[in-house]
């Protein structure tokens, strides 16, 4: 009888892609570094390994998971391109270009939002500080440029809550049971 081979849960390299990127990129946004790390783990850690986390939940069946870790791994590569055409002067993206865009995003948040909330607590309100995240930052793109630091604040809770249920995954495999608490889901 063959032995069953024991595979990693992809949703820890997504999470901790998703957390990372999005509080660099908080860093910035807050005024507290520059722009070069957020392009560079926006290509490769939030991009990248975040899309190939999705492609990997595809296999285990995990149409949110698949979801999620492929589209914001495309999220973040499509921002780190925003960044290089702007520098490059390829393109110059204007402040309702790039609000747009995150329009679009708020949008598919809101779609991920509601699916979250059948899940656990701490993913549901990771997709909510996502959500109320996006819509300052519309905002903030629309007129009301001081809501940018509003949001800044607001996703690195945001990305914390990422890795908050990240190490919930990994924490439950290392110790052989459930460590760190996500709490029941909002939507039975």
């Amino acid at each position: 009888m063959a032995e069953e081979v024991k595979l990693g849960n992809p949703a820890v390299v997504g999470l901790a892609g998703f957390g990372l990127t999005t509080l660099i990129l908080q860093f910035h946004n807050v005024g507290w570094c520059g722009v070069g790390p957020v392009l560079v783990l926006g290509l490769v850690f939030g991009g990248l390994a975040q899309m190939i986390a999705g492609l990997q939940e595809m296999k285990t069946g995990n149409n949110f998971g698949y979801s999620a870790f492929t589209a914001y791994g495309c999220f973040w590569m499509a921002l780190g391109l925003i960044f290089i055409l702007n520098y490059l002067g390829v393109y110059k993206s204007s402040t309702t270009d790039v609000g747009w865009f995150l329009v679009v995003w708020t949008l598919y948040t809101a779609i991920m939002w509601v699916g979250s909330m059948k899940i656990n607590g701490a993913l549901a309100s990771t997709f909510t500080l996502l959500l109320l995240g996006f819509i300052l930052l519309d905002l903030a793109h629309f007129g009301y440029p001081q809501l940018t630091k509003v949001a800044g604040y607001v996703l690195m809770v945001c990305a914390l809550n990422a890795w908050y249920v990240m190490a919930h995954i990994i924490y439950a495999d290392v110790f052989g049971k459930d460590v760190l608490p996500v709490g029941k889901p909002w939507i039975k």
